[in-house]
């Protein structure tokens, strides 16, 4: 997933919402990758629309599917784009983002894509709470619930520690690669 590399301003890297959503489906519901590829093609006020729409009213996000209750595409989406657009309020003020739709409005530019920063371990355990009661929400049973909430977070952890530095592998002694064949 090359747009992980992409960065935050503060030289953090970021990761997609849609990358996170379509690895986790990927992962636990491979079955629904079509529906992820179907939404990729929006951005994301609309999927999150279309989405949201569909969970209460039951109707057809346009490309076949009718019942998307007990589905994790949804519920996952649905609580990082929360999680990302609670990160874009907490560090941009209500005038300047209403300034910048503004703007882009007039320019007729597409609104950025929803991305997360790095979270910190109580952030993650934040996201957990809110996957697993968004999964409880549209049907899933508990063991399903924990499972995604479980990938969603790991997930997210393992985006959190790329601005970590890696430990420098260890040099084998020297000989050491042709001992024990023999």
């Amino acid at each position: 997933m090359g747009s992980e590399t992409d960065l935050t301003g503060d030289g953090r890297p970021a990761v997609l919402v849609r990358d996170v959503v379509r690895s986790v489906v990927e992962d636990l519901a491979p079955d629904e990758l079509f529906l992820v590829e179907g939404l990729r093609r929006f951005d994301d006020a609309t999927v999150v629309r279309r989405l949201s729409r569909g969970a209460g009213r039951r109707e057809p996000l346009g490309f076949g599917i009718g019942e998307v209750a007990a589905l994790v595409t949804p519920a996952v989406w649905l609580v990082l784009d929360e999680v990302a657009q609670r990160m874009v309020a907490a560090t941009v003020d209500r005038a300047s983002r209403g300034a910048a739709g503004l703007l882009r409005r007039v320019l007729r530019r597409r609104a950025p894509v929803a991305e997360i920063r790095p979270l910190s371990r109580e952030q993650l355990v934040e996201v957990r709470a809110l996957v697993l009661a968004a999964c409880e929400q549209r049907g899933l049973v508990p063991e399903r619930a924990e499972e995604v909430a479980d990938a969603v977070v790991a997930r997210l952890a393992l985006s959190r520690g790329l601005d970590a530095p890696a430990a420098p592998e260890p040099e084998p002694p020297a000989g050491a690669a042709g001992a024990g064949q023999g």
